[in-house]
């Protein structure tokens, strides 16, 4: 029975976003519906508006994404003329090919118009309508320019129509559609599903390294096919990484603003998940980047054995017989049996050798190596781990001294609080991009109760603090990633119990770092 209930609760709960999902197919099969039967009387009926359709969405990725700009009806316009002479058998007029090309377009923005469609949503029990469009305007400096929306770029990625060494960049792509469109729950999957295709080929190598030691040609082959695929975007990836790790930070500001002015604090935390999953991806990616090193170092040297094997002394007979028969040249066969009829040299073999034979191993088999429990590393953590205990050590570093001056002080502006961490850990402090990650996490809330905070923590910031400074049990020479030491003879919550503290928040103060750096004023009060 409780199966049952598990299955209908899915069915009605989930439909609604099964069918969003389902939205971005819908344009395609549309379109592929259309045909050309009625223009024209038929002259071009054999037209596949399918094919069409793929081929702009591709020629729109291109233009778009990978060369950065937006395009004009002029560009698309001889893209389309040039496809349709390449690829279709048809006579099509002079006179007819613009207006041909022109329906063709409107067909595929639908006249300017999102595709719509209709479905039934049985938690709320009424019609909703699904909208999509794969491609989109804009006017800029009277002239209306083009562009493939985040569905389209989706939709043809989820074709697998682009290439093994282009999938990534696809991805960071999609995901900057999806930053400057502010869907940050869309980004983090996207990012998610980015770090699924990093760890793919990470554990490529190991499948390719087996495959050598089997078949030393096939696994050349797979190799070079693997260093030209992950080659070809390592530079583009850094570039793109760059780029969208700037439109978060941007964000990130943007919506600091916004939550200080009574905006959403869920979009700030879905930022500050968007930027941890970043992080975590970057770490991937120098992963990816020593695996296929040491890919490299290995072939090297599993290839520069087997060319040694091939230099032994051996003949293939059956392998020369087969080219004579081959060539048709018997002649040949005196160099095979010239020497079987040289003159007779006896030779002995020791019955005892027969032992040392089957006992003998050759030089490059694989040796195993008995692995004790003992030497097992209990205190092992991969680098994902060690990453948020460096972030965690952080943030629970620069709250401690945040209560702890405004404990003491019962005043504290964010200037003030900037120029003890500069003594504390130096002008270093504004490197490590965990003090604005920390400031952002900080601004989530306009007011802390440390008691009602160790009884339920509300933000993200407030639990990674609690944990850390519980487990911190006093000592501060805890792996950070601030350059200097705090002085903090116990980290405990204890003396800070009744402490509670507000943030007035004052945008117009800008407090500048550097020269292209700033952070907006804040006032802590103890109440």
């Amino acid at each position: 029975m409780a199966l049952k209930y598990v299955m209908i609760n899915d069915i009605i709960e989930e439909h609604s976003a099964r069918m969003q999902n389902l939205r971005k197919y819908y344009p395609f099969f549309v379109l592929a519906d259309t045909t050309f039967v009625q223009y024209k009387e038929g002259k071009y009926a054999d037209l596949d508006m399918g094919y069409i359709t793929m081929a702009v969405l591709r020629f729109f990725i291109q233009e778009n994404n990978f060369n950065e700009r937006e395009i004009g009806y002029e560009e698309y316009k001889e893209f389309m003329s040039q496809l349709l002479e390449r690829d279709f058998n048809i006579d099509i007029a002079v006179e007819d090919r613009e207006d041909l090309i022109l329906y063709i377009f409107d067909k595929i923005n639908n006249d300017g118009r999102a595709f719509e469609f209709s479905f039934y949503d049985p938690q709320i029990k009424q019609k909703k309508t699904g909208r999509v469009k794969f491609i989109d305007s804009r006017i800029s400096e009277g002239k209306v320019l083009y562009y493939i929306t985040a569905d389209g770029i989706e939709f043809y990625l989820d074709t697998k129509e682009i290439k093994d060494e282009s999938k990534i960049s696809v991805q960071q792509l999609l995901l900057e559609k999806m930053i400057t469109g502010e869907n940050f729950r869309g980004g983090i999957e996207v990012v998610k599903r980015i770090n699924s295709e990093v760890s793919r080929l990470i554990s490529k190598k190991d499948e390719i390294v087996d495959m050598l030691s089997i078949d030393v040609f096939k696994g050349a082959e797979e190799y070079e096919r693997y260093m030209k695929n992950v080659g070809k975007w390592f530079a583009d990836e850094q570039k793109l990484f760059a780029k969208n790790k700037a439109l978060v930070d941007k964000a990130i500001s943007k919506a600091n603003y916004d939550t200080a002015n009574g905006g959403s604090r869920r979009v700030m935390e879905e930022i500050s998940e968007l930027e941890l999953e970043l992080k975590k991806t970057i770490l991937r990616h120098g992963s990816l980047i020593s695996s296929t090193m040491e890919l490299q170092n290995t072939t090297d040297n599993i290839i520069h054995k087997a060319k040694l094997k091939k230099l032994r002394p051996a003949f293939d007979f059956n392998g020369q017989l087969q080219r004579i028969i081959d060539e048709d040249r018997p002649d040949r066969m005196f160099t095979v049996l010239a020497p079987l009829f040289a003159p007779r040299i006896d030779k002995t073999f020791a019955i005892t050798s027969i032992d040392h034979m089957l006992t003998l191993k050759a030089e490059d088999n694989s040796r195993t190596v008995k692995v004790n429990k003992e030497q097992t590393d209990a205190n092992f953590r991969y680098e994902d781990e060690l990453l948020d205990e460096m972030i965690g050590a952080n943030f629970g570093k620069l709250f401690y001294e945040l209560m702890d001056r405004i404990d003491r002080w019962g005043r504290l502006t964010l200037r003030e609080f900037n120029g003890i961490l500069e003594i504390k850990f130096g002008k270093e402090i504004y490197d490590n991009k965990d003090y604005y990650s920390f400031l952002t996490h900080l601004s989530q809330k306009s007011e802390y109760n440390i008691k009602e905070m160790l009884k339920k923590q509300d933000t993200m910031l407030e639990g990674i603090v609690v944990d850390y400074l519980k487990s911190a049990d006093g000592d501060s020479n805890k792996e950070s990633g601030l350059d200097r030491e705090m002085y903090a003879p116990d980290l405990s919550f204890e003396r800070f119990g009744n402490l509670k503290f507000t943030l007035t928040f004052e945008p117009e103060d800008k407090i500048e770092i550097n020269d292209n750096t700033y952070v907006t004023g804040i006032v802590f009060n103890k109440i």
